[in-house]
């Protein structure tokens, strides 16, 4: 049996486990990390089939705050990671829509994002019509736009360049799948590989993605997070679109541009969202509930034609969609960063840095997420984010 020695074992090295590895060796800590992810192709992981939109437009502070970190690393990839460093940031813009009724919500989550300094604005339905004239206004009460600072990424380049990093300042990086988490006393002293492999460590960090309460059963632990299947689809548009960014209509529905073409899903209801693993495409949600919708809010689309469409899932934090950060109560050695909801990508920056200073000096320093641990769940007090897509 292969023995390994490590002393922070990360399960998942999709953006969130390996900005994590990253930041944790680029801050300064010395010991060994091994992270251990079971498709290193990226392949079949949300991080590599996101739509990877990037936002401040967040009605939790921590998400802002985690949203801004995040701009501002990617703003300046080139001089974190080098010259040739390019995650294609288009910050092309993000409009939230709402209607009449949920105006004063909108109204509100504008206020404090601007409060943190985020280049939000409030559209009236007149301004809306003036700068996209192709876009109908109908049951429109405002919206929402990111003026700068929101648009969207190349999320396999930004994996990369976390997993390229972290390999070059010493992580270890092992193409396997825990299937064990071997407790003593109350403490974590292992975690078991499905080649037969065994890594002696007193620090498991959970950065799974929607895999992560599996992986939480192993050290007997349950957490709230469930894997959901989303639909993505790619579309033609006859008729361009100027001044498209990523849209949000009052429907949840989404889409933006991507090249010649749009991208577009939308989350089903809540009592139609069960736990899914597979990579099966239903294709009747797109005839029945995006199609209308687009058609209603975008006449140009009415004509529209399919390209492509695959399949992701998002980890589902069940209590809240907010993420769960930090460490068990229960076992404080096994910490956790999963629970995102979707939007885990654009923050794995803010959230690579948190839990390293978490791990290096035993609490946040540069963004305070405390309100996102463990102990609103035990408590049954969930910290709602409106802005969930």
């Amino acid at each position: 049996m292969t023995e390994h020695v490590a002393d922070i074992v990360i399960i998942g090295g999709a953006a969130v486990g390996s900005a994590i590895a990253y930041f944790l060796k680029r801050d300064g800590f010395k010991g060994r990390v091994i992270v251990v992810e079971k498709d290193p192709s990226y392949q079949w992981c949300a991080s590599g089939r996101a739509v990877a939109g990037i936002r401040q437009q967040f009605s939790t502070a921590e998400n802002i705050r985690l949203s801004q970190f995040g701009v501002g690393f990617f703003k300046g990839i080139k001089s974190e990671f080098g010259a040739d460093a390019d995650i294609s940031f288009r910050e092309r813009g993000y409009m939230i829509m709402a209607t009449p009724e949920g105006r004063p919500i909108l109204e509100a989550n504008i206020a404090l994002q601007r409060s943190l300094g985020a280049d939000t604005e409030l559209l009236e339905t007149v301004d809306i019509e003036r700068r996209f004239p192709w876009l109908s206004i109908d049951g429109l009460g405002a919206a929402g736009w990111g003026r700068s600072g929101e648009g969207w990424v190349d999320p396999a380049s930004l994996v990369q360049l976390f997993r390229r990093g972290a390999i070059a300042r010493g992580v270890t990086y092992l193409a396997d799948e825990a299937v064990g988490i071997e407790l003593v006393g109350g403490s974590i002293e292992g975690v078991c590989l499905a080649s037969g492999a065994r890594i002696s460590t007193g620090t498991v960090i959970c950065a799974a993605g929607w895999h992560s309460a599996k992986v939480a059963r192993l050290a007997g632990l349950d957490l709230p997070v469930r894997p959901r299947k989303r639909y993505v689809f790619v579309i033609d548009c006859p008729t361009p679109l100027p001044g498209a960014g990523l849209m949000i209509d009052t429907s949840g529905l989404y889409f933006r541009p991507e090249g010649h073409t749009f991208l577009t899903g939308i989350a089903p209801s809540e009592d139609d969202d069960p736990d899914a693993e597979d990579f099966d495409i239903d294709h009747s949600q797109f005839e029945g509930e995006i199609w209308p919708r687009l058609a209603a809010r975008v006449p140009a689309m009415e004509t529209l034609k399919v390209r492509n469409a695959w399949c992701c899932h998002y980890d589902v934090n069940t209590l809240d969609h907010n993420a769960l950060l930090g460490c068990h109560p229960d076992l404080p050695s096994f910490v956790m960063a999963c629970g995102f909801s979707g939007h885990g990508l654009q923050h794995s920056p803010g959230v690579g840095r948190a839990i390293a200073e978490l791990v290096i000096h035993g609490r946040y320093r540069t963004i305070d997420v405390g309100r996102l641990g463990f102990d609103r769940v035990t408590r049954n007090a969930p910290l709602r984010e409106a802005n969930v897509y």
